[in-house]
């Protein structure tokens, strides 16, 4: 629609800030529409459905985490670069709560092989690790390790779990401290 100017990256830019407000799961093409001043009906032109903008909506936050991952990690190895990785993951997630849970959504393996961000997370994720010499599959056990532990962490957090006094800035930091150790300690496969 002209007198909008929208376009397909335009109305999945709107879905994702809408999505760090009201939560990746309650986007809806109404919203959108609404949100444009213009029918729900005008948005068909620029994508499928709900579901092409939220495949639409998880490239796009997969590109915006991977450019994060990558700055935060450059130059950096071991620990530090641990720390650097899960800092700027928990940072995104915190700042941009709908675009996270929409990086946690499962895509088609063709959506993924094509999406730049979902690829540039996985090589810096192999890449920032690569100081720790795990051989697969003890890589990949150690990526679900990493992940289950940083995705248990931000869910409880932004739903305010943590009500103990201790700051979990805190908790992050020997969090982070036990996966090193766990890392550097790895109990290879047989």
């Amino acid at each position: 629609m002209a007198r909008a100017g929208l376009t397909a990256e335009r109305v999945t830019e709107a879905a994702a800030d809408l999505a760090d407000e009201v939560g990746f799961d309650n986007i809806t093409l109404s919203a959108l529409a609404r949100g444009f001043g213009v029918a729900d009906a005008s948005l068909y032109s620029h994508v499928k459905n709900l579901q092409d903008l939220r495949v639409r909506v998880a490239v796009l936050a997969a590109r915006e985490l991977a450019e994060r991952l990558t700055d935060a990690t450059a130059g950096r190895a071991g620990k530090e670069s641990l720390t650097a990785f899960a800092d700027a993951w928990r940072a995104f997630a915190m700042t941009r709560p709908g675009r996270y849970q929409a990086t946690q959504m499962a895509v088609e393996p063709a959506v993924v092989a094509e999406s730049a961000g979902h690829q540039r997370i996985m090589t810096t994720t192999y890449a920032h690790l690569s100081a720790y010499g795990l051989p697969e599959p003890d890589m990949t056990d150690a990526i679900r390790l990493l992940r289950s532990t940083y995705q248990g962490f931000f869910a409880l957090e932004a739903s305010g779990g943590f009500r103990h006094s201790r700051d979990p800035d805190a908790s992050w930091a020997k969090i982070l401290d036990a996966l090193d150790n766990a890392l550097r300690h790895w109990q290879a496969s047989p």
